[in-house]
């Protein structure tokens, strides 16, 4: 778990504790890519949301998943947060948010494209062009901060940085 917030307190939080919050997972990589997710995948699907996007069916593509990944982002924020992982020690976090973060950047690329295709700058309604190109820019950006996430992910699933004394599994009982 090399790499994520709290990794070396990992064995040091007792079974039977309520969760406490980690301030240090706020300062850390993860968590700042968490917090600049959560707010970038609320301004897409917020500006999509704020035009007349059911009447064109590829905003619906948008707007599912932007908001899907912004609702996932914000448990996984809090789980990490709350230090669940520690908890719950027996699932492989770091492969999870490694698969998490490498489909959610696949997804927002289809996002992406399809929100910039459909963006038509001939439009009637001048705010709701204004509203999806920027959508469209968010999405760009959302995109490359999922896949930043999936590099920093796979970093800490392969243990890279960290050297064997830290990557060694102890009894957690």
């Amino acid at each position: 778990m090399a790499g994520l917030p709290g990794a070396a307190r990992a064995r040091s939080v007792p079974p039977g504790s309520p969760p406490a919050l980690d301030g240090s997972f706020l300062l850390s990589p993860l968590g700042g890519l968490m917090c600049a997710q959560a707010v970038l995948g609320l301004l897409v699907w917020s500006l999509i949301a704020a035009t007349t996007y059911h009447l064109h069916a590829a905003y619906g593509w948008v707007m599912f998943v932007s908001l899907f990944f912004w609702i996932l982002t914000l448990l996984f924020f809090v789980t990490y947060l709350l230090q669940l992982p520690q908890k719950f020690y027996m699932i492989p976090w770091p492969l999870v948010l490694m698969i998490y973060n490498a489909v959610a950047t696949v997804l927002y690329l289809t996002a992406f494209v399809t929100c910039s295709a459909a963006v038509q700058p001939t439009s009637w309604r001048q705010w709701d062009y204004n509203r999806r190109a920027a959508a469209s820019f968010f999405a760009c950006v959302t995109m490359i901060t999922y896949g930043v996430s999936t590099f920093f992910s796979f970093r800490a699933w392969k243990g890279l940085g960290s050297n064997a004394a830290t990557s060694q599994v102890t009894d957690h009982a």
